[in-house]
């Protein structure tokens, strides 16, 4: 009735059964440790670009910053120089005649006419005449 090779076979066939489940259980834990490294090598590089990218729009703003900041300090020289000419200009026009005062002048001019007074000696020749 008892049959040790039975027994034997048995916990043989138990053995291999253990040890393909053991092989299956390795391979899948192996495989998903290799998904997980791949998906880490992926977002380590992903990381990386951003990283180099950052980086280079920061270099970017700060170029763009400082040619800013050089416009502003020249717009601010050219307000200056502007405001000074003007300050300048205001200060002459009240040396200016206004034009009420060159119309008076205009009206004398034209009343004096100088071109028709008579020289003395053009009075003489008339009185000879």
């Amino acid at each position: 009735m008892y049959n040790p090779n039975k027994f034997k076979l048995a916990l043989h066939l138990c053995n291999m059964a253990e040890e393909e489940y053991e092989n299956q259980y390795f391979t899948e834990i192996s495989s998903k440790i290799r998904d997980l490294e791949d998906k880490q090598r992926i977002i380590k590089d992903r990381v990386l670009l951003i990283g180099q990218n950052l980086i280079e729009m920061k270099e970017e703003f700060h170029s763009a910053f400082l040619a800013m900041k050089k416009e502003i300090e020249l717009l601010k020289r050219d307000t200056e120089r502007l405001k000074s000419f003007f300050e300048t200009a205001s200060s002459e026009f009240s040396k200016f005649a206004k034009k009420d005062e060159v119309e008076i002048l205009s009206k004398q001019a034209k009343m004096f006419q100088p071109l028709e007074f008579v020289t003395r000696k053009d009075l003489e020749k008339l009185k000879n005449n």
